[in-house]
């Protein structure tokens, strides 16, 4: 008679066990990955604004989103320009962030100018839980 050769039932229940610890530790880590991507993603829209938006100012002329060559609605942004007067340096290039993971709904990233000094600064809103604020890219902290 020839011995049976395979896995035992306790074999394969201690590789199932294996692979259900190995997924929740990863699941939540890639969730966290992709909220972080979102977020980096939606602030790479807008900041590409900025240059347009500085030789305007520098013109001394007034900036609008249909200057920047920005759509007003992206699959990451829902973005909104304000500000910018002529002769005003003064001004902000927003994005509401759109199809996020659930622990960045409702964050908008914005870039503000001071007009007076010429600095554009990054903050990112609307990120409640304090554990996800820091998925805000670096530079651009949340609050």
């Amino acid at each position: 008679m020839n011995a049976q050769k395979g896995f035992t039932l306790i074999e394969l229940m201690i590789v199932v066990a294996i692979i259900g610890i190995l997924a929740a530790i990863a699941i939540p880590q890639y969730s966290k990955y992709q909220a972080k991507s979102k977020l980096t993603a939606s602030l790479s829209e807008i900041s590409a604004g900025k240059t347009v938006a500085e030789e305007r100012i520098n013109n001394g002329e007034a900036v609008t989103l249909a200057d920047l060559g920005l759509q007003a609605n992206t699959s990451n942004c829902n973005i909104a320009v304000t500000g910018f007067a002529a002769g005003s340096g003064d001004g902000t290039i927003a994005c509401t962030v759109q199809n996020t993971p659930s622990q960045v709904t409702g964050a908008v990233m914005t870039w503000t100018r001071v007009g007076a000094t010429g600095i554009w600064t990054c903050e990112t809103t609307g990120i409640t839980d304090a554990d996800n604020k820091v998925l805000a890219p670096k530079g651009c902290a949340a609050s």
